[in-house]
């Protein structure tokens, strides 16, 4: 879309406040051509003896009244306007948070959390600025114009007006080349905008790893030369909108020298007053006001289609996951994968798909065991469930529909998971153990935190459970972030729990406690299934099903007992980790 349909569609649902905008700006326009009239009257008067002090006193009592009529029509008609126009960044921020809210796993792979940042931002605020104050400028600066050449041509010496615009053909050809560098120069300052806002970004999140590591110096290079460039680029295009201003002074320097010739020649001919040539004069003067309009509104107009041009793409990138589904609810009955083959984009013709194959079955109710070595699979399977990722082959069912018969809503809602990377929102522990139910009761907060075994600890916090947790929940241990998050799971009362090696950062014993209180919570909701991926296997030993995954494929499958009675990978890392424990507990 180009920013002239953008904009006209937004002019045409907002077109009462534009409209009255319109009127006013008609109103300052008329109120200003009148003034350089009525004062070139008073001079004819007053040069002709013919002007009284009443009248004098009446004459400036009525400039001042239209000056103060042009005070507060400006003020009246900005203050509409922008309330309107304020609207279409707020409209383009809800798309931008409505598309990037949609997306899946795999569109984040590619994009940089502080460029969507700057796009959120200076992007939508350019776009914004020329459905505003470019709109008004280009509105004012052109009713302005012929207003005044108007009155110039007809009211006052059409010889004069003619004279006046010889250099302006010169002044638009400087311009059309000025603004072809500006949309150049702009687009390149808000890229490079975009590049200091993910570095600021990435080094603020990674704080504590630059400090571990001692590169704070090195980090602040790299952010001095990011600001440089940023800074270098944005004053290029600042010189190239500075070159507009001598544009417009040399057309008027211009037309002024050849207006004060030709109307001196005509004032010694007796062919106009000098009331008349005064009054072309202050029209004159007031025609650089549409020649900076000019210049601001070619500024604006390539700022904004500079900031579309980076908009754009990301508001017409197709969703990763396809929110085709119309089921509204998940029903009661198993989850089914049967022969699920799944390969990342960046592997190429599913040579070395993450899934090949997969087969399993989850009755509600039942717990199921994901275990196998790093990179085996178990995470993307997750995936699939959650339908951040769709499979190339094979099927995937719960409770007899396909999973993308459902919609994305429905089926996430049927589902809480915790990832190993726990996420916590800068807001309070409660708060972020509510976030999935935020009507919930601090009872029914602490009941779920003390499944998750988090209660004692939070209570220990100055605040305890009002306690603020810092942006990414800073403030927790590993093992407290991921006891949060398990709680918040808890809360959702969610149908399927999904625990990707969330309880690796806890020790054996805080492990035990949160299984057993797992267990006893499918004993109360019988219908509540989960799943249960690790490479602890204690954490799988009271699953009803266990599944090893190697390189993308099943190679063992049965109970804890079973398993270790086949002597494959499973009991052999079983050995291993016993072993390990023993050593530790020494």
């Amino acid at each position: 879309m180009s920013l002239s349909r953008l904009i006209g569609g937004f002019v045409r649902r907002h077109w009462q406040s534009y409209a009255s905008s319109a009127a006013m700006l008609v109103g300052v326009a008329i109120c200003t051509v009148l003034i350089p009239r009525k004062v070139g009257a008073m001079v004819d008067a007053l040069a002709a003896n013919r002007l009284g002090q009443h009248d004098l006193l009446l004459g400036i009592a009525e400039l001042v009244a239209l000056g103060a009529a042009i005070y507060v029509l400006r003020v009246c008609w900005r203050i509409r306007l922008y309330s309107a126009a304020y609207n279409l960044g707020v409209e383009l921020r809800t798309r931008l948070y409505a598309r990037l809210a949609a997306q899946g796993p795999a569109f984040y792979q590619r994009q940089r959390t502080g460029d969507l940042m700057a796009l959120a931002t200076n992007d939508i605020d350019a776009i914004e600025m020329a459905a505003g104050e470019a709109l008004l400028a280009a509105f004012d600066g052109t009713l302005t114009l012929v207003m005044v050449l108007g009155i110039m041509m007809l009211g006052v010496d059409w010889r004069l007006a003619l004279v006046a615009l010889l250099p302006f053909p010169l002044m638009g050809l400087a311009f059309w080349y000025i603004s072809t560098h500006i949309h150049t120069a702009e687009g390149d300052a808000l890229k490079r905008f975009s590049a200091l806002n993910d570095h600021v970004q990435e080094s603020l999140s990674g704080v504590r790893t630059l400090r571990a590591l001692g590169l704070e110096g090195r980090s602040a290079n790299q952010f001095g030369e990011l600001a440089g460039n940023a800074a270098q680029a944005s004053l290029t295009a600042q010189k190239w909108e500075a070159a507009y201003e001598p544009a417009v002074g040399l057309t008027l320097t211009a037309a002024t020298g050849l207006t004060l010739g030709l109307g001196g020649y005509l004032v010694w001919q007796n062919e106009l007053t000098v009331g008349a040539l005064t009054s072309f004069t202050m029209y004159l003067g007031q025609l650089i006001w549409p020649m900076f309009a000019a210049g601001w509104v070619l500024t604006l107009i390539e700022r904004g289609r500079a900031g579309l041009a980076r908009l754009q793409p990301l508001l017409d990138a197709p969703l990763s996951v396809e929110d085709t589904g119309t089921v509204g609810q998940v029903g009661q009955g198993p989850l089914v994968l049967d022969k699920v083959t799944f390969a990342y984009g960046g592997q190429g013709n599913l040579q070395q798909p993450a899934l090949d194959g997969v087969s399993l079955r989850l009755e509600p109710g039942h717990t199921l065991g994901l275990v196998g070595p790093t990179g085996s699979g178990k995470s993307t399977l997750l995936r699939v469930l959650l339908r951040q990722a769709t499979p190339q082959a094979g099927r995937a069912e719960w409770a007899g529909q396909a999973l993308d018969a459902y919609r994305l809503s429905a089926l996430r809602s049927a589902t809480s998971w915790v990832p190993q990377e726990s996420f916590l929102f800068s807001a309070t522990i409660a708060e972020n153990i509510a976030l999935a139910r935020p009507g919930a009761s601090r009872a029914e907060v602490i009941a779920a935190a003390q499944m998750a075994d988090i209660h004692d600890d939070i209570l220990r916090f100055p605040h305890g459970y009002d306690t603020p947790v810092g942006e990414k929940g800073i403030t927790l241990s590993g093992g407290q972030r991921q006891r949060v998050a398990i709680a918040r799971s808890l809360l959702a009362d969610s149908r399927l729990l999904l625990l990707d090696d969330a309880l690796s950062a806890v020790d054996t014993g805080t492990e035990t406690r949160i299984l057993e209180h797992l267990a006893e919570l499918r004993r109360v909701q019988p219908g509540r299934a989960a799943i249960i991926a690790s490479h602890r296997l204690s954490s799988v030993v009271a699953a009803d099903h266990i599944v090893v995954l190697k390189a993308g494929r099943v190679v063992e499958a049965g109970t804890h007992d079973q398993l270790l009675a086949l002597d494959g990978w499973y009991a052999s890392q079983w050995r291993y980790q016993q072993l390990e424990a023993s050593l530790d507990a020494i």
